[in-house]
């Protein structure tokens, strides 16, 4: 049951993150104080996915723990 919350918290994070870069894209520039990507937006984009994918990852997981942990209970 730890390791389901744990990966549901890990998505919501995720989602979280891929929102706010979504809204604020150049939270990165501000951050870290550099424009990798020259103003273009590619890597935030870039990231949007990948945060996105991580969360999908992470949720389905969370889901197949909880049944197997269900199950065995």
């Amino acid at each position: 049951m730890i390791r389901s919350r744990v990966e549901f918290a890990l998505a919501g994070a995720f989602v979280l993150l891929a929102l706010v870069t979504a809204l604020m894209p150049a939270w990165i520039e501000v951050v870290f104080r550099v424009d990798p990507d020259a103003g273009s937006g590619v890597l935030e984009w870039a990231l949007v996915t990948v945060l996105a994918l991580l969360a999908v990852i992470a949720a389905f997981r969370g889901m197949r723990d909880y049944r197997r942990a269900a199950r065995t209970e």
